[in-house]
């Protein structure tokens, strides 16, 4: 018999984990308790703790890679506040607008356009970077007490989140710490019951910083694995008795399309789904370690950045053709009609040497990297599956990046520049680089940005159990032009930002052309030709003010360029959210709370399809998404060091229809239930 996969239940989540870290936890849950009684103990009690706290948000500060790169060596107080604490895409570390699969933990991509920046070897599997936290999102501190920071998020019964932080300084020059993660999802879709787990996420950081008595050597560095699994459905399969039997009869005679009734696929546990055995997985470790030198005071300090990662991604299907009938999502089974094992390891060492300086006016950065990488691809031939050979692992050529920055401030006005480069000695027309100059005047500025980015290696390789292509793309061309004015006018902060860019050699996932039927695959990436570039507008609008303690945000972004019209790029029209609380103290200033609605809303688009076995999103023509309106309420509160949260997510969901998609036939959660607790012990 076949395995099937399942995790355990998200309510005995906390049972498995107390048995691997019993000692841990009685000791956070004794701690919880303890606080958890103070509210009730008077405010005579809060005023007198408060009075003696010698510790707090204000003496903690954060320090990332960005901060030593600048020069800063005192980093930013941790942050306290309650807005963000009930807005799902801050529980993950890209805070960007995705299109998810519609599940938490799911596929995902950035919904909005964006220049890539990145030049050199790349793996190409992205869809599951929102959860891994990334070098960037590393947090460093600097303590004058033990810190310790808990967050537990669960959006019944779909969504779970748990954080546990610790970090404190040795002999005040020397801090440790660190980070433990976990997201977990259980299946909102084709299940008898809802505690059948989805997501797996768990995320290990551990890390340190050093700073020299005389303040002339700066160290940081940490350690980190990540391991994100999940369970793929393959979305929604429309059942007879969905169909749209007018369509269909007006349909049948021109193409032998079969339509379903989208308004009857919101039945979530009572739906079929395409992929019942087939799970990914993607797993990542990175070492990595920062440490600079002032040679001359602040004007010249040498720097020197060393990073290891490593990327698996695996993906398995037990019965990749059940009952011999064969699944949308697997065109052909190149290898085995038994069982899929598809697999692709991706290294890479890099060392980066450079020198910095600052001032009161001018700082600059200027930098070499050398970069060595490799990919080895693996597939399953038989069943049971034997793992050999399917590509001859690809060591790369040594790269090497040369780049840096340099900026003016005098007053008001500010210029920089910035760039890295890439040469190809054999080919200067494969030469990759980007390179932009920014200028800023009071509350104007303007950016231009030149970049000519190589194909990933997916995008130029991949053999697996149901797809196989080697192309030979260009390089990605694109000019882009960035105009920003942004004022602070008392209470109120108003922000826009406008965008063009022209964009050439264009990657992308498309449709099978010969399968514009109800079973509609991937075929490939594809490169748009040189006389078809295309041209993408944009226009973002920010509000945030205030009036008494009522308070309004709102953000929207109009984008032009890249409707249905264009074959090769997807971006909603309108892509906004806007949120609208009231806030203020009770219990005279014990407890700050805010209460209030948020929205989102994106316009009608022809979405991206995904490709689970390939973990690539696709451009197809055969599925409209309607405009999606979602509201929230929520309730925050702040006791001191403790912020919680209830929200009900959906709210508006049977305002007809019964739900909305978040992909084809990828149904969004439903109406749910979410709370939270962020906890932060600073003594």
């Amino acid at each position: 018999m076949p395995r099937t996969f399942r995790f355990p239940p998200l309510a005995d989540f906390p049972l498995l984990f107390i048995r691997n870290f019993s000692l841990r936890l009685l000791l956070l849950a004794g701690l919880l308790g303890l606080g958890l009684l103070r509210p009730w103990a008077g405010h005579a009690q809060i005023l007198d703790d408060s009075t003696r706290n010698r510790y707090g948000a204000r003496t903690t500060f954060i320090l990332k890679e960005r901060d030593l790169l600048q020069g800063d060596t005192v980093g930013r107080m941790v942050d306290s506040t309650l807005t963000r604490l009930p807005q799902q895409r801050y529980w993950t570390h890209d805070t960007t607008f995705q299109q998810t699969l519609g599940y938490f933990g799911a596929a995902s991509r950035p919904l909005l356009w964006e220049a890539n920046r990145q030049l050199g070897a790349r793996l190409g599997r992205t869809v599951f970077d929102q959860y891994a936290r990334g070098p960037e999102d590393v947090n460093y501190y600097d303590t004058k007490s033990p810190y310790t920071f808990f967050r537990f998020f669960q959006g019944n019964p779909y969504e779970q989140v748990f954080e546990l932080g610790y970090a404190r300084s040795l002999k005040k020059r020397f801090n440790v710490g660190f980070n433990y993660e976990r997201f977990g999802a259980n299946k909102a879709i084709a299940v008898s019951n809802t505690k059948t787990g989805q997501v797996e996420h768990n995320n290990f950081v551990f890390f340190a910083r050093y700073q020299s008595l005389n303040n002339r050597y700066h160290a940081m560095g940490h350690f980190s694995t990540a391991r994100h699994t999940l369970a793929e459905q393959g979305g929604i399969r429309p059942q007879p008795y969905q169909l749209d039997t007018l369509a269909n009869q007006l349909d049948t005679l021109t193409n032998g399309r079969v339509y379903p009734d989208l308004k009857l696929l919101f039945g979530f546990q009572r739906e079929v789904v395409n992929l019942t055995n087939a799970k990914n997985r993607d797993s990542r470790d990175r070492v990595r370690l920062l440490h600079s030198y002032q040679l001359l005071g602040r004007g010249l300090t040498a720097y020197h950045l060393f990073n290891f990662s490593r990327q698996l991604n695996r993906y398995t299907d037990e019965q990749p053709a059940p009952g011999g009938v064969r699944n949308p999502f697997y065109p052909i089974n190149r290898l085995s009609s038994a069982a899929t094992d598809d697999r692709a390891e991706f290294r890479q060492f890099e060392n980066t040497v450079g020198v910095m300086g600052q001032s009161q006016q001018v700082n600059y950065r200027l930098y070499g990297r050398y970069r060595m990488y490799s990919l080895e691809t693996r597939s399953a031939y038989e069943a049971p599956p034997v793992v050999r050979e399917a590509l001859p692992t690809v060591d790369g050529p040594s790269q090497l990046f040369a780049g840096g920055t340099a900026a003016f401030q005098y007053r008001q006005f500010a210029i920089e520049t910035a760039g890295e480069i890439k040469p190809d000695l054999k080919d200067a027309a494969q030469t990759e680089y980007w390179l932009s100059g920014r200028a800023r005047l009071g509350f104007l500025s303007g950016e231009v940005l030149l970049t000519s980015v190589a194909p990933t290696l997916t995008e130029q390789q991949f053999s697996g159990n149901h797809f196989a292509w080697n192309t030979n793309f260009k390089n990605v061309n694109v000019q882009q032009l960035r105009v920003r004015a942004a004022r602070q006018l008392g209470r109120h902060f108003v922000e826009a930002v406008g965008t063009g860019a022209n964009v050439s050699n264009y990657i992308y996932y498309s449709v099978d052309p010969i399968s514009q039927t109800d079973q509609v695959h991937m075929d490939g990436p594809r490169q748009t030709v040189d006389s078809s570039h295309f041209q993408i507008g944009s226009l973002m609008g920010h509000y945030r003010g205030s009036v008494g303690h009522l308070f309004f945000e709102t953000q929207a972004t109009f984008t032009a360029g890249a409707s249905s019209d264009n074959p090769a790029l997807r971006i909603p029209a309108v892509v906004g959210e806007a949120r609208v609380y009231y806030q203020g103290y009770l219990f005279k200033k014990a407890l700050f709370g805010q209460v209030g609605v948020q929205g989102y809303y994106q316009s009608r688009w022809k979405a991206y399809d995904y490709s689970p076995s390939t973990q690539q999103f696709f451009v197809q023509d055969h599925f409209t998404i309607r405009s999606v309106p979602v509201a929230d309420v929520f309730l925050n509160a702040d006791i001191k060091t403790v912020g919680v949260f209830l929200k009900m997510a959906y709210i508006n969901q049977f305002l007809p229809p019964n739900g909305y998609f978040a992909a084809p036939y990828y149904s969004a959660l439903p109406r749910r239930f979410q709370f939270g607790l962020r906890w932060q012990f600073f003594n």
